[in-house]
């Protein structure tokens, strides 16, 4: 054994023995007060590294989450509003059916019929007009994806749902219409009179309205009697030098018919005394966005000439623009209608809304008549006003439906998911994150006792120096 008092080495292994535990007891208090078993990068590179990216996808959840949730109440502020909606366009409806009744009604009374419409009609625009969330209209048709008709002459209205062949149309771009098929009206050609211009005794009826015919009335005279009543049967008649009498519907489409009864052979040969004869719809296919959508017509209550998709996307041609033909329609308008309800990119949901105004609703039944210009003041304007109102609720009530799809099979579907996936997530990034507070208190207790050990090993160490002064004593 040397002495030596220059270096003392027992000495210096005590404290770094000493010096080693201190650092580790350091750590261990640091990750004991943290909850943390990875307090920084050095504790475990690797699990930092996969923490980190689990840490960030849980952060991102809770935003989406928050989308989701903003989302759905976007969306339910739109459904309420068209349960409103809903209501009046029901009391509406049972107007015009007490103003049919005008048999018992005064003018009074249908007058004051007409007051509460004209009311209803007003509180329908004020909804479309006025109803917002955050500040941004949602039934005025700014809401999603609305168009531009560039070909008015042709096309009378198109109402886009923004999503055509279960594909979310989202980029503003041209839409063209291909039609291949031309809306006809039904068109029904009676045989020769039984004598010559003149017609024999008895009843006819055409769509269900009766005729009276007195022997030898002419042919033109009982044109201009049908035409009389064409606001009752739909139907207008006209008279050739061939003694034939000609019925044509004055809708086009599938829903609009002639039926022609004449039992009693007043006007036409035995052989040819009934006939029911219907018109045909417009079929067209439309294209934007890169897809091409089959829009046929035939909806109940239609004419020929308005048209949906699967979609429930609806197309509405004019009479004039009622040809096989290609032409440019105008072109979509995709508004910032996107929800960013995952938490990855392109995890996001469109709704569109469309105008929802009573200029809107129910058009493409009678034509020129919307709700927004109701009449029922007299039976055959209440007759009218049924038809438009049908219409106008199955729109109404769709976009109810296409709403509360979306709240329920997107966004309570996607809350779920995101929900779940978020607890094991967490879970997983608990695992490897985590401290075990038992387990790391037991080894700061240990790293204790290692300590208050080398303290004191330290000081016998630094003893060692005196037993040289003991031989130099000597």
């Amino acid at each position: 054994m040397s002495f030596q008092i220059n270096n003392n080495i027992t000495a210096l292994g005590a404290y770094n023995s000493v010096s080693h535990v201190s650092t580790l007891m350091s750590k261990s208090m640091g990750k004991l007060s943290k909850g943390l078993r990875i307090a920084d990068a050095s504790d475990d590179p690797a699990g930092l590294i996969s923490s980190e990216l689990f840490r960030s996808q849980i952060a991102s959840m809770d935003s989406a989450m928050r989308n989701n949730t903003e989302a759905m109440n976007y969306s339910k502020t739109a459904e309420n509003a068209l349960g409103e909606m809903n209501q009046l366009l029901d009391d509406a409806r049972g107007l015009a059916v007490s103003s049919g009744n005008s048999a018992t009604l005064t003018a009074t009374q249908l007058s004051a019929n007409q007051d509460q419409i004209n009311s209803i009609i007003t509180s329908i625009n004020r909804i479309s007009s006025s109803v917002t969330y955050s500040g941004r209209k949602l039934l005025d048709g700014s809401a999603g994806v609305t168009t531009q008709i560039s070909n008015t002459s042709k096309i009378a209205g198109f109402s886009f749902g923004g999503t055509a062949n279960a594909t979310t149309i989202t980029q503003t771009g041209l839409v063209t219409i291909n039609q291949t098929v031309a809306a006809t009206a039904a068109l029904y050609t009676a045989t020769a009179l039984l004598t010559a211009g003149a017609a024999a005794s008895g009843a006819i009826s055409v769509n269900g309205v009766s005729f009276t015919i007195a022997a030898g009335t002419s042919g033109a005279n009982i044109a201009s009697a049908l035409n009389a009543a064409s606001g009752q049967t739909g139907v207008t008649a006209s008279f050739t030098a061939a003694n034939q009498l000609i019925f044509t519907q004055t809708q086009t489409g599938t829903n609009r018919s002639v039926n022609f009864v004449d039992t009693a052979g007043a006007v036409s040969s035995a052989a040819n005394t009934s006939a029911s004869v219907t018109g045909a719809n417009a079929t067209a296919t439309v294209t934007m966005g890169g897809q091409s959508v089959l829009y046929t017509g035939g909806a109940a209550g239609a004419d020929g000439l308005s048209l949906s998709d699967a979609a429930g996307n609806k197309l509405t041609i004019t009479t004039g623009g009622n040809a096989v033909n290609t032409q440019l329609m105008g072109q979509v308008i995709a508004q910032d209608s996107s929800f960013q309800i995952g938490f990855q990119a392109g995890g996001t949901a469109n709704l569109a809304l469309r105008n929802m105004s009573a200029g809107q609703l129910g058009s493409g039944i009678v034509s020129g008549l919307t709700v927004n210009n109701l009449d029922i003041s007299t039976a055959a304007g209440a007759n009218s006003a049924l038809s438009v109102l049908d219409k106008a609720i199955d729109e109404v009530s769709q976009m109810r439906g296409r709403i509360g799809n979306f709240q329920r099979n997107v966004l309570e579907s996607n809350n779920r998911t995101l929900s779940s996936m978020k607890e094991n997530l967490s879970n997983s990034e608990s695992s490897i994150r985590d401290l075990d507070v038992a387990a790391e208190m037991t080894n700061y207790t240990k790293l204790q006792v290692m300590q208050q050990a080398g303290m004191a090993m330290l000081g016998q160490a630094n003893q060692s120096g005196q037993s040289v002064l003991s031989l130099l004593r000597g």
